[in-house]
């Protein structure tokens, strides 16, 4: 019976203790989490509230778990004003490395976990005081049950360890449970080069739909010299050059227009996307669509908001943001008027697009620029009547023109980080932080 129990207890030694091996790499593992005697209570972790008097209930919970018994658990406990959880100092962390960070969790009466349940790497200095900016997961995948957060970042100068936080707020009668946690070094990420083309075409007197649509794909002969990896057009290619109706133009997607993008995506291995008008039923689309490298419709974005023009023109709305998976990364569409408006840009890069695509006939360049900038993913427009540009995820313009007939090819990295002074890196902070629970439109938002 001693030695089981001391079978069991170095065990779980094992699993809190940070393993460093030959090459220098950092592992912490949680797999279990043993009562330390104190009630409630898990070896190494402490209950943290910025108040004492929003301090949620922290346990150790037996009955619910992922993988073997025991997990962390944190309630709200009746308090709607409670925020904290449980902390975990890591030691010894290098500065300039890399770390991923891994937990799974699981939510019972929690609305809007975006903004409820946070993990999260402070790193500190030997004396505990912070270095550098904390680091938010805010992607989760789910997992059956539960979901899976995983953050990758690497140390600051500075840092000497990490407070890994986890934390429930303003959930009076919300629960949720933390299971199967890692902290681990891995390699520095990998450069991720994407070359982005950039067309900008105003066809004039093209004499009709097929008129159009024969400029563009000379364009794209032009754009492929420059080896893109994905290619954005203008909005509505068909009609611009040529006076007609939307429903005239209208085509099922995939169809006519969608084929003959197709063959020039294949012919040079690069994505493409364009604005089209799409007929289904009865309703007639602006419609976004992604080509991908073998010439098939990849996926298609509906305009969601119309113009009082649009609308009059007999045009029908999208009700949805979806983003697509490249082999470069995840991608959004908008088009056009969609830029005037926050949530668009919003809910995509909430979904993890980093880079959005922006067909656009006219508008403000200032509205592209801040999209890109409020949510920090680069921002692709094609515009006619404005700017056809390329901005990076600090809203900074890596190209910029109106002038009708330029082609460009540039390249980014989405492994970058971008850091901005005194906030961070803004792109997991943005999702954590955003109310999307408050309602702006005829109430008072509702209580959490």
């Amino acid at each position: 019976m001693k030695f089981t129990f001391f079978v069991a207890a170095v065990l779980a030694a094992f699993s809190l203790a940070p393993q460093i091996n030959n090459a220098g790499s950092f592992k912490l593992r949680f797999a279990d989490f043993t009562s330390s005697g104190q009630s409630g209570s898990a070896e190494g972790w402490q209950a943290w509230a910025p108040r004492a008097e929003l301090q949620p209930r922290c346990y150790v919970d037996s009955a619910q778990y992922r993988s073997r018994p025991n997990a962390l658990a944190i309630s709200g406990n009746g308090n709607p004003a409670e925020y904290g959880g449980w902390s975990y100092r890591a030691a010894p962390i290098q500065p300039g490395r890399h770390y991923r960070f891994t937990a799974h969790y699981r939510t019972e009466a929690v609305s809007h976990e975006q903004l409820r349940v946070v993990a999260r790497l402070d790193w500190q200095d030997a004396s505990h005081k912070r270095v550098g900016y904390p680091d938010y997961a805010y992607l989760n995948q789910p997992t059956g049950d539960w979901n899976r957060f995983i953050l990758e970042a690497p140390a600051p100068e500075g840092a000497t360890q990490v407070r890994i936080e986890l934390a429930l707020g303003w959930s009076p009668q919300g629960t949720v449970w933390w299971d199967d946690l890692s902290l681990e070094e891995v390699a520095a990420p990998r450069p991720r080069p994407v070359r982005i083309g950039s067309v900008s075409l105003r066809p004039r007197q093209t004499g009709g739909k097929e008129g159009s649509l024969t400029a563009f794909l000379k364009a794209l002969d032009e754009v492929a010299l420059g080896k893109p990896d994905i290619v954005c057009l203008g909005e509505g290619i068909t009609l611009i050059g040529h006076n007609s109706s939307y429903p005239s133009l209208a085509e099922p997607v995939p169809g006519p227009t969608t084929e003959r993008l197709g063959v020039k995506a294949r012919q040079y291995q690069m994505y493409i996307v364009a604005g089209v008008y799409e007929r289904e039923g009865n309703a007639v689309y602006n419609t976004a669509v992604l080509i991908d490298r073998q010439g098939k419709v990849a996926g298609k974005y509906r305009k969601v908001y119309l113009p009082r023009e649009e609308i009059e023109g007999g045009l029908t709305p999208g009700n949805s943001y979806p983003v697509f998976e490249t082999d470069f990364g995840r991608i959004g569409m908008m088009i056009c008027w969609d830029a005037q408006y926050a949530d668009p840009a919003r809910a995509l890069a909430a979904q993890g697009a980093e880079i959005i695509f922006l067909p656009i006939w006219g508008g403000y360049s200032k509205l592209m620029q801040a999209r890109a900038l409020e949510n920090h993913v680069y921002l692709v427009t094609a515009g006619y009547d404005c700017e056809t540009a390329i901005f990076n995820p600090l809203g900074e313009a890596l190209h910029s023109t109106k002038q009708s007939g330029v082609f460009k090819t540039l390249t980014v990295d989405l492994s970058q980080r971008f850091i901005e002074p005194w906030l961070g890196d803004m792109r997991g902070r943005f999702h954590k932080e955003i109310r999307w629970d408050v309602s702006a439109v005829g109430s008072t938002a509702p209580h959490p």
